[in-house]
């Protein structure tokens, strides 16, 4: 269990402090949806911890650390939202550019890795991800 305490500050501002480690994330509502855009929106949030999840996953994992580096990898995500009510995210994509380092048969396990971390598994299959990974670094 982790304990992360929330306060709404009013005006669509929220704090949210993650207990064990102190460190805070301020959200608001997004522009299209009566916020300023002034931080992290609450989709916005599940977007990058979508993408976040996958490379820590990869590294947990990593079927070969001694050799695979994943350091430096970065990555790009783009949230779609849909257009009909109810409002919520309908296809999340994600952009990894890895080390061309790493080896060619170690690639699709690793890309497996990230298509199967935790955030990935707990979203419902009605969110469409879409993975695209690159080896240019």
């Amino acid at each position: 269990m982790v304990q992360i305490d929330i306060y709404y500050e009013g005006g669509f501002h929220c704090e949210a402090k993650h207990l064990p480690s102190d460190s805070v994330i301020n959200t608001d509502a997004p522009l299209d949806n009566k916020g300023k855009g002034e931080a992290f929106s609450p989709t916005d949030l599940l977007a990058t911890s979508l993408g976040v999840c996958g490379i820590t996953t990869m590294d947990i994992k990593n079927p070969d650390p001694e050799n695979i580096n994943l350091a430096g990898t970065k990555l790009r995500v783009e949230k779609y939202m849909t257009t009909t009510i109810p409002r919520k995210i309908e296809k999340i994509k994600i952009f990894y550019e890895l080390p061309m380092s790493i080896p060619e048969d170690k690639r699709s396990e690793l890309e497996l890795i990230a298509k199967t971390c935790p955030v990935a598994l707990s979203l419902r299959d009605e969110v469409i991800k879409e993975y695209y990974f690159n080896y240019v670094l």
